[in-house]
């Protein structure tokens, strides 16, 4: 999966994308892991809701500020978004039974971007099982 940002900061639903791929691998039981190739960038699952994302976003932002004096800083200046993807982490595992991802109610999946906009951010479904 590929796709491009807007803000520096964002959340992007991914879940759709991801249910297509364990839809198109034919798995009906197993595990799908969620990755993505960009360390400046976090996959994670929640609600899919406006106040919460933007609560997520701007906890990042308060714990990895942009103008701080980080050492990263010295070579590209985007030590907050290598710090904010580090600690939310790249990827999440998710089981997949009777062919379909098994979310919450009210869960979804998103794609942090820390560092942009971008273009090509690509993300990584690996669907495993039977």
């Amino acid at each position: 999966m590929v796709l491009d940002t807007g803000k520096r900061r964002e959340a992007i639903n991914i879940t759709r994308g991801v249910q297509g791929a364990v839809t198109e691998s034919g798995i009906n039981t197993g595990l799908c892991v969620v990755f993505t190739t960009h360390s400046t960038s976090a996959i994670i699952v929640n609600e899919d809701e406006e106040g919460l994302k933007s609560d997520v976003l701007r906890k990042t932002a308060e714990d990895f500020p942009v103008n701080k004096a980080w050492a990263h800083n010295r070579i590209d200046d985007n030590a907050d978004a290598h710090l904010a993807g580090t600690y939310l982490g790249p990827s999440v595992a998710i089981p997949v039974v009777g062919g379909r991802l098994t979310l919450g109610t009210w869960q979804s999946i998103f794609f942090l971007e820390f560092d942009g906009p971008r273009s090509g951010r690509r993300i990584v479904v690996q669907v495993m099982g039977e």
